[in-house]
Formats: structure tokens, sequence, C-alpha cells
């Protein structure tokens, strides 16, 4: 909207003096709107350049470099040495030379150091990944096919171009004759990048290659639920006392001043006091989601509260006096009315907390969340751990592999926190009622 000229105002303004002072008043406004405009820039510059940086270094680990064996014979002899075909015999099997005989077969390393190198191709993790196999199908002992096995990290790392082969032998993690075996077997078409499925369906572990965030999102949504379930019926609880049913006094104030101030407090001291009260006290087990849903509710509780009173005060007085004229009681009003029509604020404001909590790192530190965890958790007294403890655990490992896993761990957290910030917002819009 452009502003009128000044000499174009009222014929009292057309002097000379008030003329300058409106020019310049207009001039500091253009300034002020400027660096509104400005300071909005810089920071969607900001944001982009964040997200810009993690999709960068994120974006390669949903891909990983996997090698073929072609022909791969489940020898029973390695794989059944009890000859049962039990869980337990099949357990016991030899899964490490299933795929190391077939590849040393074609290129007959020489020497112990040799054969290092070459089994260094293929990860540590490939032959309990060949055990689950035969474990969920133990027909599979005896057949031959073709397998896709993941690769080691270093071989991925370099065929994703964050080892370069024009550095010297000595300063990087794999030789010259290593890269010899890689071409060979990418010229034969039996070493390939694939999408990373495993980043999603396995839970942590000491390979990068073998690396996932289930385990992780699993706590994630059982530590939600705890807090869910404990926060939002004391919240909407305690929201609906002090709005509907407690006596204004001095008392209710410094309580309603506290609960603002509780808002504010600093995540960690929730995790100190967790600490101190559920394991120290009644010795609760630790890294648990139990344990991390209660801690959670804490700090939950007040923005769930607030938000609940919020929506109870814009309910307009007129309903809950029409719904008393006609003979309701105070219990009926509340029930029947006044948390129908605050129902929709009420949930916005829980999910917003919700999303706030899947956020947190610090409290869930103090009370054990920390831990490396490979099992995936089965319940709320499993140990397990959230996907922002994740995300911390990997970001202080040196390896590359572990840079670009723990962007990606990032990109599926702000997934799931701008996903549940969307919902609040068409969930108000959705239900938004204007009196």
């Amino acid at each position: 909207m452009t502003e009128p000229s000044a000499t174009l105002r009222h014929p009292l303004l057309q002097t000379d003096a008030i003329a300058a002072r409106m020019k310049k008043r207009y001039a500091a406004e253009k300034r002020f709107r400027l660096l509104c405009m400005l300071a909005i820039a810089a920071a969607v510059l900001f944001l982009i350049l964040l997200f810009g940086d993690i999709l960068r270094k994120g974006y390669t680990a949903f891909l990983q470099t996997e090698v073929r064996f072609d022909d791969l014979y489940f020898d029973p002899t390695l794989l059944d040495p009890l000859g049962t075909g039990s869980e337990e015999s099949l357990r016991a099997g030899e899964y490490v030379a299933l795929w190391r005989q077939p590849i040393k077969a074609q290129f007959q390393p020489e020497g112990r150091q040799a054969r290092r190198q070459l089994y260094g191709l293929v990860s540590g993790g490939a032959e309990f990944e060949l055990r689950d196999r035969v474990l969920a199908d133990p027909s599979l002992v005896g057949q031959q096919m073709s397998v896709w096995l993941p690769a080691s990290d270093d071989v991925d790392m370099l065929l994703k171009g964050h080892i370069s082969r024009d550095l010297p032998e000595d300063e990087r993690t794999v030789t010259d004759q290593q890269i010899a075996w890689i071409d060979q077997l990418a010229s034969e078409g039996r070493i390939v990048r694939r999408f990373n499925t495993r980043f999603f369906t396995s839970g942590d572990s000491r390979d990068p290659e073998m690396a996932g965030i289930l385990g992780a999102v699993i706590g994630s949504g059982l530590t939600l639920m705890v807090t869910l379930v404990l926060s939002f019926p004391i919240g909407v609880a305690a929201a609906i006392y002090l709005e509907e049913l407690a006596p204004k006094n001095r008392w209710t104030d410094l309580i309603e001043v506290n609960i603002n101030n509780l808002a504010a407090v600093p995540s960690i001291v929730f995790g100190l006091l967790g600490l101190a009260v559920f394991l120290n006290f009644f010795g609760l087990p630790r890294s648990a989601p139990l344990v991390g849903g209660m801690v959670l509710s804490l700090m939950t509780l007040p923005t769930i509260i607030i938000a609940a009173r919020t929506a109870i005060k814009a309910v307009p007085p007129s309903i809950r006096e029409a719904a008393y004229g006609l003979g309701a009681s105070r219990l009926q009003v509340i029930q029947h009315h006044v948390l129908p029509l605050a129902l929709p604020g009420i949930l916005t404001g829980t999910i917003i907390g919700m999303a706030q909590a899947l956020g947190e790192t610090a409290p869930l530190l103090m009370i054990g969340m920390v831990a490396f965890i490979a099992d995936l958790p089965s319940g709320p007294f499993d140990p397990a751990t959230v996907l922002p403890v994740q995300i911390f655990l990997w970001s202080d490992i040196p390896e590359r592999a572990f840079v670009e896993r723990t962007s990606a761990a990032i990109l599926v957290l702000l997934g799931f926190l701008i996903s549940m910030n969307a919902f609040a917002v068409w969930l108000r819009r959705r239900t938004e009622r204007r009196w």
C-alpha cells in the first residue's frame, strides 16, 4: 500500500516545514519496513542454509552400497552342524564362511593381510544378516541363489565420493588393492548402490552400514504414548478446575503463576527431578520409556494446562448461562457444552506439546536413555533410546559414515515434527468456530 504524498493532504499541512516533517516520517516508516523485511529474509535464508546443509549431508544415507554374490550355496555342512535343522543348530552355523569362500575363490588373495583386506570389502554384519534369513526361512539350507550383502562403510564412502581416490594410499582407509577389487566387481555389475532399507528396519549398531533408526523410533513412540496418557487427562482436569470450579483467591492465583513459570523452566531441570524421584527414590528401571514418558509428562503438563485454559476461556459465557437457564448442573454444563466446544483448542495445544516432547534430549540424558541399545524395545519397561538421543550418540562418533546417518536421522525427526505441527494447524482450522 503506497503512502499518500504530504502535499495532497489537508491544506493546513501544505506548509514547507510540515511537509518536510511528514516526508521524514514516511521515510522513517519505509526504512523500518525495509528492516523488518530484511529480518524475515535473513531468517528464511538461514533456515534454507540449515535445511540445505542437513539435506546435502544426509540424503546419501538413504542409499547403501551392496555386493552381489551369485549362486551362493547355503551349504548344510556349514549352516546346520548338528544336522537336526533345529533353531539351535542353525544359530551355531558358520555364516562367515558362507560368503568368504566364494569371494576368496574368485580373487585368490595371497597372504593373511591380503585376505583381511578382501574380507573387509563386505560388512561385518553380513553373517548376522545371513543367519537371520536362514532362521526366518530354514528351507534356504541346501539351496543356491544370488544374495545381496552390505558392503563395508569404507567401500560405501569410497563409492559415494567421501574418500578420494587421489589421496596417497597411506592417507585413506581403502588400499589400492581393494580399489582394484571394487572396480572389478563394479565392472561385473556386482556392486551397486541400492535403497537403504536397513536404515528404517534396524536398530543401532557399531557398524554404520548396519545401523538404523527403528529402535529409536519405537522408543520415541512408547515414550510419547506414556507422556500422552499421563499428561493429557491431568492437564485437562487441572485446566477445568482452575477455569470452572476453583474459587478466585490468592491460592489459585499462586497456582496459576507457578504453572506459567513452569512452562519456562529449562528441560534439564525436569530430568534432574526424574533422576532424583523416579530412579533414586522409587527405583524405576533406567533407560526405560516409562520413566522417559513420566519425565516428559512433567515438562509437557504446563503447556497442555495453559492451552486448555485458553480454549476453555474462549467459550462464550452466554453458552454457560443458557445451559444454566435450562436447569443444567455445573457438571452437565462442563461435560455437554464447555468441554466439547473447547476440545479442538485443547487437542491443538496437546499436539504442540507432544511435538516439543518428541524433540527433547536433555531430560532423557539424565535418566540413562543415552546408552547403546541394539535390540528393539517391545514394551515401556524395556531399555530403549529415542530419536533425538540417537542423533546425539551418532554425532559424537568420528566415522564419516555416521555423519551422513546423523543428518539423515535429523531429516526423519524434522519430518515427524513438521507432520505433527501441520496436523495441529489442520485440526485447528478444521474445527475452528467463530462466535
